[in-house]
């Protein structure tokens, strides 16, 4: 028992060990915070990119098979898909080929869209979209043999299926966001 005068208190030794617990935990902590914030970005930018592919996939999409500058032959009963015998974008659909017009915003069949790339996501008139610059796009479209559907298959060889693929990347991406569709000559 200690007396009246006596005082209570943390040696020296104690004191530092102390500070170098609590300085360790508050690097280990700070640590880990700034390994959140500094991902925190990644799941804006995957959503962005994933959207800006989208919508490109919508737009190329939409676009008919068939050049309509050049379409159905004259003859009423004649339909695109009657014209489409060849592979779609060598000219079997209506006089559609692989880059026939140029710029995007003359596209006027899927065909178009192959080789499409902008560096910074861009509206069809050639925009920049704000605070997109960041983010390249690349547009192919296949209408090779190996392209078919359905059971039994439409397949691009009677040329009925075009395949487009949109990639999307930018630096903070760790791989590129692709998204896929096909486009099917029911005309």
């Amino acid at each position: 028992m200690r007396g009246p005068g006596s005082q209570r208190g943390l040696t020296f030794i104690e004191l530092i060990a102390s500070i170098v617990i609590i300085s360790v935990a508050t690097i280990g902590l700070m640590a880990a915070v700034s390994a959140a914030v500094g991902r925190s970005a990644d799941p804006l930018i995957q959503i962005q990119a994933t959207a800006i592919a989208a919508a490109y996939l919508e737009e190329a999409t939409l676009a008919p098979l068939c050049d309509p500058s050049y379409g159905p032959d004259g003859n009423a009963s004649t339909t695109c898909r009657d014209e489409c015998t060849t592979s779609p974008c060598s000219g079997g659909c209506g006089g559609a080929t692989f880059g026939a017009e140029t710029g995007r915003s003359s596209f006027d069949d899927v065909c178009d869209y192959n080789g499409l790339r902008d560096s910074g996501a861009k509206d069809r008139q050639g925009a920049a979209l704000s605070g997109l610059s960041g983010y390249t796009v690349n547009v192919s479209v296949l209408d090779g043999s190996s392209v078919s559907l359905g059971s039994p298959a439409l397949s691009a060889t009677a040329g009925r299926v075009v395949r487009l693929e949109v990639q999307v990347s930018n630096p903070g991406l760790s791989s590129p966001i692709t998204l896929v569709g096909y486009k099917a000559n029911l005309e």
